[in-house]
């Protein structure tokens, strides 16, 4: 049901960095926002037309306020465990959502993804889900809590002496108390961000994923487009989005050397939509947008605007923020799309282990992949957070 005078209204499970790009896209079209999060200084709140500040994984509380705010749709985007709790919602409450609930209950459990590609024959690591410590698996391999985002209970294991604590450590972060543990793959890493409708699956950005050593394992440093062997990738990645029956919104797979590691039912959360819109001409947060509130969605027709085009992470000094400086410098550069800085002075920072720990982000566009990295490396340099710790 629309209101404030016509304005569709949509609630948002999320403020953090990860949702900036849909706010502001929703912001653009004029759609009332209803943003919920836990963190009372989460960066999103400042483009919220209302703001509650309850968990993302507070189905309960969700419901309630869906229902007595009236919303004409759901969203969760950047963020995994919401996706299922968006779609129940949705269901519960009557307004249309792109995934049905069963759908997005498999899309946000690791080991349930795990199991389907094992029956629809998609590459994929060697895995085993354990419900003990005292399992054996090759080595190396990685721990994971398999109903976790990011980073949490996650481990490189290269030595056997060293599985039974990670196995632990996962079943201590999982909500189910279980463990997945997955072969190590290693080689090239990319994502590809991809957009269905009643089925076809539409590839988009296919980035290159350079990420970081542990104990940041996994964190995404930067992103680079276009990606290597592209077609293979994208092939395996519609694989795995059709063997989860994601038939409708968009999708984020990371796939390595050929072999799926995840995939996503959401928008990415490292500004994927933002690239793909400078790189393709693609209003990515757009469609997002539209799938949410059941609207006809347009011909997607992707075509090149520049030949290169990357995101690079800002990663601060521990201690708390004093200072920033360089900020208009970076915004100046050459071939800068967007310059991003999630916090503010007297955030804390601490050291680097997940997503959550970057401080923002810098987009470029170039002639090629290489001189857009440049240009975003170059850029992101320019940019210096003063912290109390640094300053010692």
């Amino acid at each position: 049901m629309a209101g404030d005078s016509g304005r569709k209204r949509l609630l948002v499970l999320g403020a953090g960095p990860a949702q900036l790009g849909l706010l502001e896209a929703a912001r653009k079209r004029g759609l009332f926002t209803l943003v919920v999060d836990r963190d009372p200084g989460a960066p999103g709140f400042a483009l919220a037309d209302r703001r509650a500040i309850i968990s993302t994984e507070d189905e309960r509380g969700i419901e309630r306020l869906a229902a007595a705010e009236r919303i004409d749709g759901v969203i969760a985007p950047g963020i995994d465990w919401p996706v299922g709790i968006a779609a129940r919602v949705a269901a519960k409450i009557g307004v249309p959502h792109p995934l049905p609930p069963p759908v997005a209950g498999l899309a946000v459990s690791k080991a349930r993804q795990r199991e389907r590609f094992d029956e629809a024959a998609v590459p994929q690591p060697t895995w085993r889900l354990v419900a003990e410590s005292t399992e054996e698996f090759g080595v190396p391999c990685i721990v994971k809590a398999p109903d976790r985002q990011g980073q949490r209970g996650l481990s490189v294991v290269r030595e056997h002496r060293e599985l039974r604590p990670a196995i632990e450590a996962a079943m201590a972060a999982s909500r189910a108390g279980t463990a997945l543990l997955e072969e190590l793959v290693e080689g090239p890493e990319v994502t590809v961000n991809a957009f269905s409708v009643d089925g076809t699956f539409h590839a988009l950005t296919v980035t290159d994923r350079i990420t970081a050593e542990p104990p940041a394992f996994g964190v995404a440093l930067a992103h680079v487009w276009p990606g290597e062997d592209s077609a293979r990738e994208v092939d395996v990645a519609r694989q795995a989005v059709e063997a989860l029956g994601i038939t409708n919104g968009p999708s984020y797979t990371q796939v390595c050397a050929g072999r799926v590691m995840e995939v996503a039912a959401r928008l990415g959360g490292g500004h994927d939509a933002e690239l793909c819109e400078a790189a393709l001409g693609v209003d990515l947060n757009g469609l997002a947008l539209g799938a949410a509130l059941g609207e006809d969605i347009p011909a997607i027709d992707p075509a090149p605007k520049v030949g290169g085009a990357s995101i690079v992470f800002l990663v601060p000094p521990g201690g708390e923020l004093l200072a920033l400086d360089g900020l208009d410098d970076a915004v100046r550069a050459d071939g800068v799309e967007a310059v991003r800085v999630y916090r503010s002075t007297g955030f804390r920072f601490g050291e680097l282990r997940t997503g959550s720990d970057r401080a923002g982000a810098v987009l470029a566009v170039a002639e090629s992949k290489e001189e857009a990295y440049e240009r975003a490396r170059s850029a992101a340099a320019l940019i210096r957070f003063q912290t109390d710790a640094a300053l010692v």
